[in-house]
């Protein structure tokens, strides 16, 4: 095992594009960390430097002390789990997971050893000898994780491995992928665009918007302390509702005749224009210490044990969780305050939170 250190880590083509703006992040020696963010937004290029697959143009990478920028990917002593199971379709179970072990002229006995255990680990014993044809979509994705397992790397990279997964699946793997890194505690790094794998899955998130590093934190502090707008609205499922307003001396104008306190310690940093936002989660019909929400129910989303009801406010849409036994209909007049302290405020302009001056 071992730690991997990025700094002042750049990458850019001779267009002169840059995709990556300056990455400084420190993964410790087992730790667990998600690339997160939307299509495009460069998690996957930041991997494939890290695996020598992409050449950086600034910075140094470094894994185990040592500074990889340019050692060969097969030298790196890292494994990557991809998207594609990138499986020989004519060889066997066995013979997929051992072949890197063979080339790399490991002894017979090594490999049989190797091989059983990370067999083992994945519960794939009952198919070492069936051809990938023969498996189902999940027990693929797990051949191609004991491919990486066997080789008792440094580091494990996964690029989006579950995107090719149905949804029940994609659980199911979650869960392989968790109970794994806890027998192994191999220091990994995976790419995902789904918040919900990086909630899940990470000791520490890595948030990604259009090359940049938007945020790095533990799931629940990234999700209950975002640093801006774009952190706020992709992490969090629902995601939080953001209502434009203009100041007001102390308050935001959101419209609708509506007005928010601004809290004492945010006033001295803010701006003219501020967004407010508010989470679905901490609405509750009525009776809440906080501001008060009125709008006509414009659609319901019924989800079983909870329901999302969607509305206008002011010159924002608004969406509110409710229980899915007292849903209103479409149509009527509904009420939700905020819960006290769940109120976020944001420069507009910006789009960065607004802090403690």
């Amino acid at each position: 095992m071992a730690e991997i250190t990025l700094s002042g880590v750049r990458k850019s083509y001779t267009t002169g594009v840059m995709v990556i703006h300056g990455v400084d992040v420190a993964v410790a020696d087992g730790e667990f960390i998600v690339i997160v963010g939307p299509s495009g937004c460069g998690k996957s290029t930041l991997l494939r430097m890290i695996a020598g697959l992409e050449v950086i143009t600034e910075g140094t990478i470094a894994i185990g002390g040592r500074v990889v920028n340019r050692v060969e990917p097969k030298d790196r002593n890292i494994a990557m789990v991809f998207q594609n199971y990138a499986l020989y379709p004519h060889m066997s179970v066995y013979d997929n997971m051992s072949y890197g072990l063979r080339i790399r002229r490991f002894s017979k006995a090594d490999i049989e050893t190797r091989v059983q255990r990370a067999a083992k680990i994945l519960e794939l014993g009952p198919y070492l000898q069936r051809k990938p044809r023969e498996l189902s979509g999940g027990q693929r994705q797990r051949v191609a994780m004991g491919r990486a397992i066997v080789r008792e790397p440094a580091a494990f990279l996964f690029d989006e491995p579950l995107s090719n997964l149905d949804a029940k699946l994609r659980v199911q793997m979650r869960l392989e992928i968790q109970k794994l890194h806890r027998e192994l505690r191999t220091t990994s790094i995976f790419v995902t665009h789904d918040q919900v794998e990086a909630m899940t899955l990470a000791d520490r998130m890595i948030v990604m918007n259009l090359g940049v590093v938007e945020q790095i934190g533990r799931p629940i502090d990234v999700y209950d302390d975002p640093n801006s707008i774009f952190v706020a609205g992709f992490i969090g499922s629902p995601a939080m509702n953001f209502i434009p307003g203009e100041r007001q001396g102390e308050e935001v104008d959101i419209g609708s005749g509506l007005r928010v306190p601004i809290p004492a310690a945010l006033r001295a940093n803010a701006g003219p224009s501020i967004t407010v936002g508010v989470r679905p989660e901490h609405l509750v019909p009525t009776g809440g210490d906080g501001p008060t929400f009125r709008f006509t129910v414009e659609s319901v989303e019924a989800l079983g044990a909870d329901s999302l009801v969607h509305g206008a406010v002011g010159a924002g849409m608004l969406v509110a969780r409710v229980d899915g036994h007292q849903t209103p209909a479409a149509g009527s007049a509904m009420a939700v305050a905020a819960m006290p302290g769940k109120l976020y405020f944001f420069d507009t302009a910006t789009g960065r939170r607004l802090r403690p001056a």
